[in-house]
């Protein structure tokens, strides 16, 4: 197959699979994380086969939706990609993207470390779509989804939270901007991710501003 082939029939595949997903985890997630890929690809040394694909496959199986278990979406890219005969070497370095990729596993001190062009390109990505607007929008969507309080002043953010107690947390959603998304922007990787996560990080700082007046009653006309 043709390079164009394999991102089509992955796009296909990736559809498929994520046709119930969530709604900050199902296709357009997918697809706006794989824009930004292609994207941030432009001002950087990388594969860009390998980072496409990376993107397209990285959350089809999302530990929080399958009890944890973190195997089962690195399992499910590498069998696709031999369905469809694909170098057994990008496999493999596509597999160890979508394994380090996340958040929660910067969390863990002990984990195996594991680096390339290619992994900074797709995390940088992947964090541009849980920050800004869209983050906003995704975090309240999950928050939603798991019937968790929007806000409890009497509940403060856990920081420096361990992994395991971080994947077990049940805060209120606007807690996740301290505990996670407030921490992005310093975490990007490339040039170009920490050009817009500046941005994007200022639009949750004044949602946030905002949040709090209107739920203390402050209200401007």
């Amino acid at each position: 197959m043709t390079n164009t082939e394999i991102i089509e029939t992955t796009i296909k595949f990736v559809k498929n699979t994520l046709k119930d997903a969530e709604g900050g985890h199902d296709w357009f997630h997918i697809q706006r994380v794989f824009n930004n890929t292609l994207l941030l690809a432009k001002d950087e040394t990388v594969d860009v086969l390998v980072v496409s694909l990376a993107a397209l496959l990285h959350d089809i199986a999302d530990p929080k939706f399958h009890d944890g278990d973190e195997q089962i979406g690195p399992n499910m890219a590498r069998n696709f990609l031999n369905s469809i005969s694909f170098d057994k070497k990008q496999i493999e370095h596509i597999v160890n993207i979508i394994k380090h990729m996340s958040f929660k596993n910067s969390l863990d001190k002990d984990a195996k470390k594991f680096s390339s062009k290619e992994l900074q390109v797709v995390q940088d990505a992947d964090r541009l779509d849980a920050i800004g607007a869209i983050g906003i929008a995704r975090a309240f969507n999950y928050g939603g989804y798991k019937n968790r309080v929007m806000y409890d002043p009497n509940i403060a953010p856990k920081l420096d939270m361990a992994k395991e107690e971080y994947k077990r947390s049940s805060a209120p959603t606007i807690n996740h901007f301290y505990e996670k998304l407030l921490l992005l922007k310093d975490q990007m990787n490339t040039k170009t991710g920490k050009k817009i996560a500046e941005q994007r990080h200022e639009f949750m700082l004044g949602f946030l501003s905002q949040f709090y007046a209107e739920w203390q009653g402050k209200n401007e006309f």
